[in-house]
């Protein structure tokens, strides 16, 4: 019974997606439109330069377009299918959340992890074509594959109790739309999703290497292309393993307090 449960929580969001095919067919297009812009400004800028902030045009490409892929990882359409904790706090409907046979935290992860396993039959449907169309370069080494694989892994971890603590913020906040796109727009920014982080200022990159950001995304991108040797990852998926761990921690604490700001009538 319980891996039934987990099954449906799972399923939530992509069977949204599955059972609107002129969706798919958006996120197709858009997939297809961002990853030629993306790979064709990147061409672009090192059209008359060689290595700039340490990268090649092979590396810098590579990496744009994969961060692009990336992005499928969470970027579904949770508003379609009205399961958001945001929504459930404006319509009253949260209290369900602790009515059903799941834990609200149990069940807010299975559908992540649906959605994340959806998103990743994206991403990697993505990633093969361009491989085979040579927009991407294959990583250098098997080992490399395997330690990119595993910081992906862990980047993941770390993202989803990012925005897991967006949701929680909806148990303090009436409204938090405003935070939710900042905040997103930070993760994104700090992350290397827009452009790797080496563009940036030192202050910059100081900043972020405090914040658990770029655990998320830049840390596997940069094993992935060599910006990060296979010297050097140990340390940086320890990095990562560290911030999973801490922000674990953390939420769990503030879903122990939501659950004090739950009452019978609903958010």
């Amino acid at each position: 019974m319980a891996v039934l449960h987990a099954w449906r929580a799972a399923r939530v969001t992509p069977l949204g997606e599955l059972h609107a095919p002129p969706r798919m067919t958006a996120v197709l297009i858009r997939l297809i439109v961002q990853v030629i812009l993306v790979a064709s400004l990147w061409h672009g800028l090192y059209a008359h330069t060689g290595t700039t902030a340490g990268l090649a045009e092979g590396q810098a490409v590579t990496y744009a377009v994969l961060a692009v892929l990336a992005s499928r990882l969470r970027e579904l359409d949770q508003y379609a299918g009205r399961d958001t904790v945001l929504q459930h706090m404006h319509f009253g409907t949260i209290v369900y959340w602790y009515l059903r046979p799941l834990p609200p935290q149990r069940y807010h992860a299975l559908r992540a992890l649906g959605e994340q396993l959806y998103g990743f039959a994206w991403a990697l449907g993505g990633y093969l074509v361009c491989l085979a169309a040579g927009v991407v370069d294959a990583p250098k080494s098997p080992a490399v594959a395997g330690v990119f694989a595993l910081s992906l892994l862990l980047g993941q971890w770390v993202l989803y109790h990012v925005m897991l603590i967006l949701d929680q913020l909806c148990f303090w906040t009436v409204r938090n739309n405003a935070a939710m796109l900042i905040l997103i727009f930070a993760q994104n920014l700090l992350s290397g999703v827009y452009a790797p982080l080496w563009f940036f200022p030192d202050w910059f990159i100081t900043l972020s290497g405090f914040l658990p950001f770029q655990a998320t995304l830049s840390v596997p991108l940069s094993i992935y292309i060599g910006r990060i040797p296979l010297s050097d990852a140990g340390e940086q998926l320890a990095i990562q393993a560290f911030w999973g761990v801490a922000l674990t921690l953390f939420t769990r604490f503030l879903w122990r307090r939501a659950a004090r700001r739950v009452i019978s009538q609903g958010g």
